[in-house]
């Protein structure tokens, strides 16, 4: 799974207000043929997310394609234990998460036919929690 090596602090805070607007970069095909671009809502998506959809796709290219990964997780998530009083800090380290918002690429695809490439995109966009467009080089 996806993490970083290296954190210079091992709890973020929160983004409240600041989780809005339209990815400025990343936004088109840089590498493969055929792209997953998120559209809808920004959002996190966690690495474990990531990972299902990466196992998706390599599954449908059979070992015949090259796959690019354009996001990655690193945003630490916290969560505290159930019922648990209030007062007691902030929880434990519970993963880590990449922050998407609507026009960024998720992941390219290249060498493997259109309909295949099309297909592992799809069954891709379907493990993570966001509304997913398929995009081709013109």
């Amino acid at each position: 799974m996806l993490f970083p090596k290296k954190v210079k602090h091992r709890k973020w805070q929160r983004l409240r207000g600041k989780f809005r607007g339209r990815a400025t970069s990343g936004t088109s095909l840089a590498f493969g043929s055929s792209g997953l671009q998120s559209v809808g809502r920004p959002t996190l998506i966690t690495a474990e997310q990531i990972e299902a959809a990466r196992r998706v796709m390599t599954r449908y290219t059979r070992k015949g394609g090259k796959l690019w990964i354009r996001i990655f997780p690193d945003r630490p998530i916290t969560k505290r234990p159930p019922e648990v009083t209030m007062g007691g800090g902030k929880g434990d380290l519970a993963g880590y998460a990449a922050l998407v918002k609507p026009g960024q690429m998720l992941f390219e695809l290249e060498g493997i036919p259109i309909d295949a490439a099309h297909k592992a995109l799809y069954v891709a966009g379907t493990k993570l929690p966001i509304k997913i467009k398929i995009v081709d080089r013109a």
